[in-house]
């Protein structure tokens, strides 16, 4: 028996310009099985009303620490190295897993509730950041955050190894392990190397922080004499498939770089522009051919995890450093926030778009609100005028996750309530 929404309106996310049909859609098991009439075989447990509602692919976010949750609203207004080096990682040493699940558990209810299908994170504890995937049934790339400040973290590479082994295609297949090199100022040379190595043997992606600051920039060039692009590029990292968040700070000569290479960026508007760290030449990337997607950060950093309110930053910001009011389109910012996250985190054959064959991972939205009228645009709508709350119904792998607002996978009461008692008892264990 399969789920049916009917007489809906469905932007795929399929061709270069938006492409909207009216029609019906059908899924059965994980897939979309059609989309138009409705076969008379077909034969539906649950119908979903799509009158007045838009259809979309569910949204992806690329780049996310979920766990920092738990940090919310903890280190706000201040520069981005003493934020990290005193307050959040002072902080972090004092985490367990199930701390970290927590944290995960209550950042999955809040992307559900915004209309995320699938997210990439890089963190520790990352078999129970799999655990709450697993359980919640939303779909992720997953990578153990890597550091090298000695021998002994060589070891965290091997646990990255141990995780894949352990996890990759768990959850039904929903969850992909990667591995996930911190930064070019964590990760000394050798150590690099070492992960590009293990990325090639176990053909896995790479997820890593570029050039998401000045002094980022400033630091390896005065001990490499090169950017960090050029860095991370000369250490090997590039010979595998690489999603790159931030890259703020970087040049022509980077940007040609990170084209041959093929390496996805992704963009995170809302952590940026909180860190006073500028501003990513979005739209000359995609001028060069990168494929440019979108990410929250973690709500330490952001605060939220709403990638409606990433999609109006990126196309907003953009106009404003660009000075031109065509730079990234409210279609651009659409496809940044669902294919091109897809691609960057190597499941475009699987989600991003909806097609029949495809997974179903899509996403309802409620247009009968008086901010989508009057109805001269739906894309603009969609990017200008939407906000999280107007999802109000959420589909991944075929299963339904939430329904008429309501969570179905997840105790969100209960959830909020160990939250806010974990982070509490964090905040006194560091004292």
């Amino acid at each position: 028996m399969g789920l049916l929404i009917k007489n809906a309106v469905i932007l795929t996310m399929e061709s270069e310009k938006p492409e909207f049909i009216d029609a019906n859609l059908g899924i059965e098991g994980n897939r979309i099985v059609f989309i138009g009439d409705i076969p008379g075989d077909f034969k539906a447990a649950t119908e979903i009303d799509g009158t007045g509602k838009v259809i979309l692919p569910g949204l992806i976010n690329s780049h996310s620490h979920i766990a920092m949750s738990l940090m919310r609203h903890y280190a706000d207004d201040l520069p981005f190295w003493i934020w990290l080096n005193d307050r959040i990682m002072p902080l972090e040493e004092h985490l367990t897993g199930e701390d970290v699940y927590t944290g995960s558990m209550l950042s999955i209810a809040e992307m559900i509730h915004s209309g995320i299908t699938t997210f990439a994170d890089m963190y520790f504890f990352m078999d129970y950041v799999a655990k709450a995937v697993r359980e919640t049934g939303i779909r992720a790339n997953l990578s153990r955050g890597l550091v090298f400040n000695n021998p002994e973290d060589l070891k965290k590479l091997d646990s990255s190894v141990e995780l894949f082994h352990k996890c990759n295609n768990g959850g039904d297949g929903r969850i992909k392990i990667d591995l996930g090199p911190h930064a070019p100022y964590t990760c000394a040379p050798e150590y690099l190397k070492k992960v590009a190595k293990v990325a090639g043997d176990l053909d896995v992606g790479i997820h890593i922080h570029i050039s998401e600051s000045r002094r980022e920039v400033e630091e390896i060039y005065s001990l490499y004499k090169k950017s960090p692009v050029e860095y991370v590029r000369d250490c090997g990292i590039f010979e595998n498939r690489v999603y790159a968040a931030h890259c703020v700070k970087v040049t022509e000569d980077d940007i040609k770089i990170l084209t041959n290479n093929n390496v996805s960026v992704i963009n995170n508007p809302g952590s940026n522009l909180k860190f006073g760290n500028g501003f990513a030449p979005v739209s000359a990337m995609i001028d060069a051919g990168i494929n440019v997607s979108l990410g929250t950060d973690g709500a330490a950093s952001n605060n939220n995890l709403n990638m409606f309110e990433e999609m109006n930053l990126t196309a907003l910001v953009n106009k404003a450093a660009d000075h031109s009011p065509t730079s990234v389109p409210a279609y651009t910012a659409l496809k940044m926030a669902t294919i091109n996250g897809a691609k960057a985190l190597g499941i475009d054959n699987e989600t991003g778009s909806i097609t029949v064959g495809k997974k179903a991972d899509i996403i309802v939205v409620d247009m009968e609100k008086p901010h989508f009228y009057p109805r001269f645009d739906l894309v603009s709508s969609l990017v200008y005028a939407a906000q999280a709350s107007d999802v109000c119904t959420v589909i991944c792998d075929g299963r339904l996750l939430m329904k008429d607002y309501q969570l179905l996978t997840i105790d969100e009461k209960e959830v909020c309530r160990q939250a806010d008692d974990t982070a509490k008892r964090l905040i006194l264990k560091k004292g």
